[in-house]
Order: structure tokens, then C-alpha cells, then sequence
């Protein structure tokens, strides 16, 4: 690879390196599906209505935005405020790591570039663990705090 190619690389936003439309439409094909099989993901999944399809149309908006693609989500939602929008949820660490353990699965069946793969989990581990909003959560001690 020269110099020329790892700029270009460098000046790709993450939607594009994880592929586009295409690939965050079957991340989240993918991370419903093993909501729907994944024992561990019950619980989580039981939060969801039974028809999937407005979730994952919103997740596959947010997500295309959250990635540096097109901005989908926000003219019609406005600002994500993700934790007061599942504040009517229990999300712990159970809930937490069911849903990263459907999404990590997800991201290795629908992405391909590895580092990609490797830089969305993290920043969607972050998220996820901050998302947490019931008691214990250290997020909140923090915030309390100043």
C-alpha cells in the first residue's frame, strides 16, 4: 500500500469502511437475528415489540448517521438522547453484555475490514456500557459528582 493509498483510507469515514448502505443494513439484519436465537439475548429482545421492522429501520438510520454516512436519523428524531429514549427499559450489565455479545457476532458475520470492526465495538461498547441505567451504574456516580 503506498502513501497515497493510506490517505485515502485515512479520509474514509467509518460508514464507508465498514461498506456502506449495504453493510449496515445487514449489521442490523444480523444483530436481530441473534436477538431473536441467542438465549442469553431474551431478555433484551422481550424489550423489543414483535415486529422488528420499525426498530431496525431506525437503528439501520442511526447507525448510517452515528458512522459518518448520510445524515438519516437525526432530521426526523433530532438529537439521539439514547438514554432518556430507553429510559423505560432496564438495561444493566446483563443487558448490556447480552446486547454486545448480539452485536459483536453481527459485526464479524457483516463487516469485513477488521480494524473497522474493531473501532465501531469499542465506541459501541462505550455506548452500550454508558447506556446502563439502572442503580450501580458508575456513569452516573460521575455525573453526580459534578
Amino acid at each position: 500500500m503506498s502513501v497515497a493509498d493510506d490517505v485515502t483510507l485515512a479520509e474514509l469515514t467509518l460508514y464507508e469502511r465498514l461498506g456502506g448502505a449495504n453493510a449496515i443494513d445487514h449489521l442490523v439484519d444480523t444483530f436481530y437475528a441473534q436477538m431473536d436465537t441467542v438465549p442469553e439475548a431474551a431478555t433484551i429482545r422481550a424489550m423489543h415489540p414483535d415486529d422488528l421492522g420499525p426498530i431496525k429501520a431506525i437503528l439501520k438510520r442511526y447507525l448510517t448517521e452515528w458512522t459518518g454516512g448520510p445524515r438519516l436519523y437525526s432530521p426526523e428524531k433530532g438529537h439521539p438522547r439514547l438514554r432518556s429514549r430507553h429510559v423505560g427499559f432496564p438495561i444493566g450489565e446483563a443487558e448490556r453484555d447480552a446486547w454486545l455479545s448480539c452485536m459483536r457476532t453481527a459485526l464479524s458475520v457483516a463487516i469485513t475490514d477488521d480494524v473497522a470492526r474493531i473501532e465501531i465495538y469499542t465506541n459501541m461498547a462505550k455506548l452500550a456500557d454508558w447506556m446502563r441505567n439502572l442503580p450501580g451504574n458508575p456513569h452516573d456516580a460521575r455525573r453526580a459528582g459534578h
